[in-house]
């Protein structure tokens, strides 16, 4: 008897096991995103002070779906549109391309090109502050984490660690006034779909309707 509760006992450990490892991979891109995203955040958090403001994890309807935006960092500066990759291995991409490459090792992998794909968020945010903000105010940047390794030469918006940083910095024209600021903020805000595992889920079956 005693065997048998052992044995059980063991079952049901490699059970847990195995169903916390299928979760692990389920969520696994999703977390690795989540951490680029920190990251990021804390890049704002330490080198920039309160006249920035970052927005993050904002998902906005399109009229078709949703879109969703890793960061908008408001300023006096202009807006800024981050769209954080936390991929590792080789990269290869062009501005043009429709498809950029992962490499690693032996294994190549393609992923949508992300410039292309902050066009997309910003063009839908012009929407949202359509009136509100002159056109040439809102920049795109994409952010890779320092574990990859730029195989190409990249356009001018994208950068590899906290490199984006000094771009921001590099804006030192004043051309929002704090309270026009203000008010893009609670434009933006408002129209957000609430931050939750179910606005997630909304957004990739979205994705998936339009792949098709």
């Amino acid at each position: 008897m005693q065997l048998f509760n052992e044995h059980s006992h063991l079952l049901l450990i490699t059970f847990a096991f195995f169903m916390v490892y299928i979760i692990f991979l389920i969520f696994k891109s999703r977390l690795k995103g989540k951490i680029g995203e920190w990251v990021v955040q804390q890049h704002v958090r330490h080198h920039l002070d309160n006249r920035y403001i970052l927005l993050n994890n904002i998902t906005l309807p399109d009229g078709d779906g949703t879109t969703q935006i890793d960061h908008i960092l408001l300023s006096p500066y202009g807006l800024f549109v981050i769209e954080t990759k936390n991929y590792r291995g080789w990269i290869y991409g062009e501005e043009k391309q429709k498809m950029w490459t992962q490499k690693i090792y032996k294994n190549n992998y393609k992923f949508q090109n992300p410039i292309h794909q902050n066009y997309k968020h910003i063009k839908v945010i012009e929407t949202y502050l359509l009136g509100v903000i002159e056109d040439g105010l809102i920049h795109s940047i994409v952010v890779f984490m320092p574990d990859c390794e730029f195989k190409t030469q990249m356009p001018t918006q994208v950068f590899k660690g906290r490199a984006w940083i000094d771009y921001v910095l590099s804006f030192q024209d004043e051309i929002i006034p704090i309270m026009k600021l203000k008010r893009i903020q609670m434009q933006l805000e408002k129209n957000a779909l609430d931050q939750s595992w179910k606005t997630h889920r909304v957004h990739v079956e979205n994705l998936k309707l339009k792949s098709k």
